[in-house]
């Protein structure tokens, strides 16, 4: 079982030092997030990255298997309302409407997934065709071969890859979903 960065730990996911090193809107951008996108954000712990997403795109869906991590998201999103929903549960077992989404994102969360491959067809259910799904995973926990591993999931559910990229403690991801 993946290990999951446990709730009481959440300052270190949301703190001034993370807010300096971790240029939210150079993701956003690399994530092809407009004004008008819907954002499917998978494991929002305690809402880092879904604050920003919300400030920028149409509507945010955020999954986060955590109670601990959903309360304080909850705290954090409150501001948006409507803007953001909160899932709470596991995406392999989330019920989200198919073709909703036109960009996903997973940031250092995928690694931490236990059932991958039902995870990968739920978001590729989710995703509308021609959407974008990034995917950001820390290279102290996940390998060039993990990391090749993590995308072959996405390939069966109509997925191409972009881009791949490593800079500093990061591995990068962006594939796209085909139009059939």
């Amino acid at each position: 079982m993946p290990c999951v960065c446990p709730s009481w730990l959440s300052f270190i996911l949301y703190n001034p030092v993370r807010k300096i090193f971790t240029d939210r809107q150079n993701v956003l951008d690399a994530c092809n997030i407009t004004a008008e996108s819907v954002v499917l954000e998978i494991g929002a712990g305690n809402g880092f990255f879904t604050e920003s997403i919300a400030e920028r795109a149409k509507k945010v869906i955020a999954v986060e298997l955590q109670q601990g991590m959903v309360r304080k998201l909850r705290k954090r999103t409150a501001r948006f309302g409507e803007k953001v929903t909160i899932i709470t549960g596991d995406i392999a077992d989330s019920v989200i409407q198919d073709a909703t989404a036109d960009v996903c994102l997973l940031y250092y969360s995928f690694h931490e997934i236990a059932r991958k491959d039902k995870a990968a067809r739920v978001i590729g259910r989710a995703l509308k065709p021609g959407g974008s799904l990034a995917i950001y995973e820390p290279t102290i926990e996940v390998s060039g071969e993990d990391m090749q591993a993590t995308l072959k999931y996405f390939i069966p559910c109509g997925f191409i890859l972009e881009r791949t990229a490593r800079s500093g403690f990061t591995r990068y991801a962006r594939l796209s979903k085909q139009v059939i």
